[in-house]
């Protein structure tokens, strides 16, 4: 089992909990109040939570693989017959999701040339002393996380998008579907799990996958390479 891995978690954690609140702002700015009246609008990470989700998949999948596999949070209640244009709104709600990942992906950048720029470099990299040490490996610790979240926000962007029930990628296709068809693929529900499981022990699926991962890291790297 890999501990060193563990620093991902508190990013994990807030990023999840930043998807779902996304998905249900903009929700209510379509009209929609249910995410608001449930007390789902807030970023303490508690009515978010998905024990299983949230917590015990991925810190099982760090601890014997070494990386986040999958991850997600409860999802925010949404109610369509309150939107004026179900299909136009169910995408904008969809796939803000994803978006705020790679927004949190792009704040992970900012953060991470903020201190790698402006903290002292024998913070990060003194040798001598007890309090020199502890400074050092909090520092350490901070561009690990930092720079871990990177890659893991845009991994969940592009997971989410996967189009397999019930991930955001679902209701995206559904969108471009005949109602008799988008309505029989989306009763596949939380089954889908199953087939995005299978999906990504599938090589060539997880090398496109990945594939596409890093490449939509590339700008982040390349802003850190320049201004870090």
């Amino acid at each position: 089992m890999d501990f060193s891995q563990l620093y991902i978690l508190p990013i994990l954690l807030f990023s999840v909990v930043v998807h779902e609140l996304s998905h249900g702002w903009m929700a209510l700015r379509l009209g929609d109040t249910t995410a608001r009246d449930m007390g789902r609008l807030t970023l303490n990470p508690i009515p978010h939570i998905d024990p299983i989700g949230s917590i015990l998949v991925p810190l099982m999948s760090i601890l014997f693989t070494g990386r986040v596999f999958i991850a997600w949070a409860k999802p925010v209640p949404v109610n369509p017959f309150n939107f004026s244009n179900y299909r136009r709104d169910d995408l904008l709600v969809s796939i803000v999701g994803p978006l705020s990942n790679i927004f949190m992906a792009f704040v992970c950048t900012i953060i991470y040339i903020i201190i790698a720029r402006f903290v002292p470099e024998s913070y990060l990299r003194s040798p001598f002393g007890e309090s020199s040490s502890v400074t050092n490996n909090a520092f350490d610790y901070l561009l690990l996380m930092f720079g871990g979240g990177i890659m893991m926000n845009v991994g969940l962007a592009v997971f989410n998008l996967i189009p397999v029930p019930p991930l955001d990628g679902s209701h995206v296709l559904a969108t471009f579907l005949p109602d008799h068809v988008a309505d029989r693929y989306q009763s596949i529900g939380f089954y889908g799990i199953f087939a995005i499981i299978l999906l990504m022990n599938f090589h060539p699926f997880a090398s496109v996958i990945m594939t596409i991962i890093y490449t939509l890291t590339f700008p982040f790297q390349l802003m850190i390479h320049i201004f870090a």
